[in-house]
């Protein structure tokens, strides 16, 4: 069942969270929108997450610490309990703490690669998915109409989160990360808790012939996801003898529009996987819909900002002592 996601705001930043996951009490999670930022690139105090050709480093850099400091914080403002984040060295710094951000990202390609990471990594990651079990650290996917899906194992303490376009929706990576969270942290479908944030809906998502039948060559239910809408046209519809061909029945007519329900993609493959259908929260959000509160590469024709999808794992107090809130 789609569930509502809950908005916050902080400073008039806005973060996106689940109900479900803000119910376990180690998680840090949320995603975030484009309202309460720094970034002049894209219209009036964006929060561009992405470091994209049209934005400033430094914009960008003030964007993703006011993120950090809002996920950090309860619904009132106050900091959370025990919540540090452990410094991620940046490439080439050969170890050193240069500018440290805790982010841990990726170099996002469209694929169904998945790392799972222990700590900091010294050199970028390539992929579309990130798990892990350590305390300290925050994975974050980057989206602008693609889905960021996160998986929290309340069991085992383990979280992944994942970046799911329609090339990854047919790649299986929500599901394989079910797997690949079993085979790393021993995680049972069933005990997963997983939500789906803001992205391009079926209402939006207009598609090729060839992306329905990558689909229909994977998937069962795969018809169930399609729509098709019958284009009009207003000077064909008065002037039908200028598009007259030799063809029967005589008219050379458009072809339909076909719309993919991305969301339905996504949680048809955590049901296949085993998690279960009360488990799934998605927000109802479409980012198409929604340009003055979501970035949408398709609403703003290619010139957009990042969200980022989060989840990390607080460092409990006990286990850490020195990073722990004083």
């Amino acid at each position: 069942m789609v569930t509502r996601v809950r908005s916050k705001a902080t400073n008039k930043l806005k973060i996106l969270r689940a109900e479900k996951l803000s119910a376990i009490p180690w998680l840090v999670h949320g995603f975030s929108t484009r309202a309460g930022g720094f970034s002049r690139a894209y219209g009036k105090s964006d929060l561009n997450l992405g470091f994209t050709k049209d934005d400033s480093r430094a914009a960008v850099e003030r964007n993703r610490a006011a993120f950090l400091r809002a996920l950090g914080t309860c619904r009132d403002g106050r900091p959370l309990p025990s919540v540090r984040f452990l410094p991620q060295p940046r490439a080439g710094s050969k170890g050193k703490l240069d500018n440290p951000s805790p982010l841990i990202t990726l170099r996002q390609i469209h694929s169904d690669i998945i790392h799972c990471v222990e700590s900091p990594p010294a050199a970028p990651l390539v992929g579309d998915g990130l798990l892990t079990a350590t305390p300290g650290l925050l994975l974050a996917i980057q989206t602008a109409d693609c889905l960021p899906v996160i998986l929290v194992d309340p069991k085992h303490r383990a979280v992944g989160v994942f970046h799911a376009g329609w090339r990854g929706t047919v790649k299986r990576i929500v599901e394989k990360g079910v797997g690949e969270m079993f085979r790393h942290f021993g995680t049972r479908p069933r005990d997963l808790k997983a939500a789906i944030g803001p992205g391009i809906h079926g209402c939006c998502y207009a598609v090729g012939a060839e992306v329905r039948t990558k689909f229909e060559s994977q998937f069962a239910y795969a018809t169930s996801l399609f729509r098709e809408v019958k284009e009009s046209d207003p000077v064909r519809e008065k002037y039908p003898l200028l598009f007259l061909t030799a063809r029967a029945p005589g008219h050379g007519e458009l072809p339909p529009k076909i719309f993919l329900d991305l969301v339905e993609a996504n949680r048809q493959q955590l049901l296949a996987a085993g998690v279960a259908a009360k488990n799934i929260e998605a927000s109802p959000l479409c980012t198409n819909c929604n340009p003055e509160l979501l970035f949408s590469y398709r609403a703003e024709k290619g010139k957009t900002g990042r969200m980022m999808g989060a989840a990390g794992i607080r460092i409990d107090q006990k286990r850490v002592g020195p990073l722990a809130p004083e």
